[in-house]
This record gives structure tokens, sequence and C-alpha cells, in this order.
């Protein structure tokens, strides 16, 4: 991925305003009524576009099918939403072919997603262009694990031109979205019995006997926990409250109260909402503008799917 963010001063709210005016409000109404039957895509289309920008850039180079691709990695083999996108850029291709890149159709269907969830709603910069490459190889190198310390999740937001600040708001989106249960394994250890024991004295002791219990041996691998075991589909600032509680589901969250250098932050946040949803906005615009392509960089997908 690239953290040269030039290529974001080619970007404008306006973009489309003459080429596909209604790009915006066709993109919402899309991710809106798949929302009303699906309440956890939200959670699955921020995570979809999390996953396309720390990997080549915020590109839609993780929407690309097939094999070796990043898609077909495994870190990314629970991802969901994908077929939002489609749909919405079946429809601009109808109405205005060969215009809207799938990147930015995935910008702002996450951005909206965040809006339907109960959110802030966000202003963001258009006009990237959809990159011609996607490689499994690139995906784990520049992937946050859950398991991460503060530092090591730094360095990686760091080499993205983001900084501490956004690391703690982004990581705000956990929120909302489920887990599945290997994501936080490495938080216990199995018993005889293949149960889960919880090791991790950070964990609020009730909390991670709850966790040990969905996640009891011979559980179906498709069993997933809420992100935020209280309001788990409204997007708002209890995952802060979450954290200073020892409910942060994942080691990467619980190190954001460890740290005296974000727990600040974290307290700011779990007792003024609107401070967080400023924050979010100016960081979801810096995140969806990471190693954008413009120009002769990219295409304009046909298919988000596959390259031209």
């Amino acid at each position: 991925a690239v953290s040269d963010s030039s290529n974001s001063l080619d970007l404008s709210s306006d973009f489309y305003s003459l080429s596909c005016p209604n790009v915006e409000l066709l993109v919402k109404e899309t991710v809106s009524s798949a929302s009303s039957f699906d309440p956890t895509l939200p959670g699955k289309l921020l995570r979809l576009l999390f996953h396309d920008c720390v990997v080549e850039g915020c590109d839609g180079s993780v929407l690309i099918q097939g094999n070796g691709t990043e898609r077909s990695d495994p870190a990314n083999k629970s991802l969901g939403g994908f077929e939002v996108v489609e749909s919405a850029k079946r429809l601009l291709e109808v109405l205005c072919p060969a215009t809207v890149s799938c990147a930015d159709i995935l910008v702002l269907a996450a951005r909206d997603a965040v809006e339907i969830a109960g959110g802030p709603s966000v202003r963001v910069p258009l006009g990237r262009k959809d990159g011609l490459n996607s490689s499994a190889s690139n995906v784990r190198p520049n992937m946050v694990d859950t398991s991460f310390s503060l530092d090591e999740m730094a360095r990686l937001f760091s080499s993205k031109g983001l900084s501490l600040d956004d690391l703690v708001i982004l990581s705000g989106a956990h929120t909302i979205g489920l887990a599945h249960c290997n994501a936080f394994s490495d938080r216990f250890k199995e018993d005889s019995k293949g149960n889960l024991v919880p090791i991790d004295s950070s964990l609020e002791e009730s909390y991670a006997l709850d966790l040990a219990k969905k996640c009891e041996a011979g559980a179906s691998s498709s069993v997933t926990v809420s992100n935020d075991p209280v309001t788990a589909s409204f997007f708002d600032n209890q995952y802060y409250k979450n954290l200073l509680d020892g409910k942060g589901l994942f080691q990467s969250d619980s190190v954001l109260i460890s740290d005296s250098r974000t727990k600040g932050k974290v307290e700011t946040f779990s007792e003024n909402q609107d401070s967080f949803f400023d924050g979010w906005g100016d960081s979801f615009v810096r995140l969806s503008s990471v190693g954008v392509k413009t120009g002769d960089e990219g295409e304009i997908r046909v298919s988000c799917s596959s390259v031209n």
C-alpha cells in the first residue's frame, strides 16, 4: 500500500455532479434497503472498506475475485457486503455507464452504512480510479491482526499516513459488527475438553465467561459474537465505554486503554459522543484517501469483481 496521499488532492466531493449527479442517492438507497434485510450489513461494509484501503490503497482491489487475489486470502475469507457494492454498480452502469468507480462506490457505501446505523453523516471526496492489481501476498503484511500490540498497530497506521488518533477513532468502528471466535481465541486457553478458559486479565470476568460459553468446544465455526455486547447494531460511543469496563473483544481493542498515549482519547469519547462523531468524520476521510489512484493510474471497472 502507498502512504502517498498527494493523489487525494485530485478528489473532490462534487466529482460526479455533472457526469452522474444522483450517484450518492443511489448508493445510499441500495445500502439502506439491503440493510433493512440484513442488519449486520453496516459492519460488513465498514470492514470491507478498511480491508480495501490498507492493501494497495482505496482502489477496490479487495473486490476482485479469482485465485491469488486479495479476496482469496484467508484473512479476507469472512468479509461480506460485496453484493451490495455490485448491485449499486449494476444500477449505476445503466444510469451513468463507465463513469463511477467501484472504489468510490465502496467508500460511499461504508460512509452510508455508518449513518444508517445511527452514526454521523460524512462528506467524502470522490474521483478514485479502480486498481488493476490484486494480490493475496499483499494482504498479511498490511493487515491489522486482532492480537497486535499498540506499537504494531501504530506502525502499520503510520505507514498509511494515519495517526494514533486515527487509530483510536477508527477502532470505534467496532461499535457495530460481528466477530468469529477465532478472532479472539488468543485471550483464552483450551481445557482438556476443548472449552475456553480466560487467561487475559484485562477482560472483565463475567464478559470473558460469556464469550467462553458462546465459543464452547464443538461450537460451529460460523458462530459469531457482537463486537459491542451492549448496543450491537447502533453506531455510537458505547465501544469506548465497553473498553473502560474491560469489555474490549480483541486484544487490539484492550491495548487502547492500557497505554497512556491512547487512554485519554478513549475516556474523552466514552463521555462525549459528539467528540467521537466529529473525529470520525475527519479520520474516515483520511482512511478513504489512503493510496488512492487517479487519472491514468487505474480504470473504471464495468463489474467490480473483475478488471476490464
